[in-house]
């Protein structure tokens, strides 16, 4: 995944503002998306959503990724919504409470997929049982990998069924509004918005 090495380490020769700048010069609102690379489609449209995008390249960076979230919103000591025995046992040495309550301070979760054409991230009862997004804490912190990345909603929907054989999850939802205290337009009435963070480790 060479686009997020350049775009967010510094060491590549181009920093991420400039490679942000020049994604925002070359792309309008409405760029031609088959022109980008899956990943780079992904990266613009998901941060343009507002999502918080951390790309780490092994598990000892996600944990101090994790731990710099929990410093920077004063999370330490405080419950988590999860339901994902193997992210708990993960994340277990941060002093957190987990449980699942609607008034936890962030919830923990993996998703299906990310889907590149619109930067939104996928998720089922898998992740999210039968509760509704907006019966969720307003923080989410999502646990991805680059092999998730999918181009359109319709991909990320066949590998649901391909990895899912006997019974297929039901709830399937997406979430593309991100910023909580962005003004609504038109397209997002009626969305729930959430101010997420993307932990995306490296496994390609």
């Amino acid at each position: 995944m060479s686009l997020f090495k350049r775009l967010l380490n510094p060491k590549s020769g181009k920093s991420k503002t400039t490679e942000d700048t020049s994604l925002g010069k070359q792309h309008s609102k409405y760029y031609p998306e088959k022109q980008l690379p899956i990943d780079e489609k992904f990266t613009y449209n998901f941060r343009r959503n507002g999502g918080k995008f951390l790309y780490c390249e092994n598990l000892e960076e996600v944990l101090q990724t994790f731990d710099n979230i929990l410093m920077e919103n004063d999370w330490y000591e405080s419950e988590a919504f999860c339901i994902d025995e193997q992210l708990i046992e993960r994340f277990d040495g941060f002093n957190l409470k987990f449980g699942t309550k609607s008034s936890s301070k962030f919830f923990l979760s993996r998703c299906e997929s990310l889907i590149a054409n619109n930067g939104s991230v996928l998720i089922s009862s898998n992740q999210i049982r039968e509760k509704k997004l907006d019966e969720l804490p307003t923080n989410f912190i999502i646990f991805s990998t680059t092999s998730q990345l999918v181009e359109n909603i319709g991909e990320g929907l066949r590998q649901i069924k391909d990895r899912n054989k006997n019974k297929i999850p039901s709830n399937i939802t997406t979430i593309q509004d991100f910023e909580t205290q962005k003004e609504k337009d038109f397209m997002s009435y009626g969305s729930t918005t959430k101010n997420l963070y993307l932990l995306l480790l490296e496994d390609l």
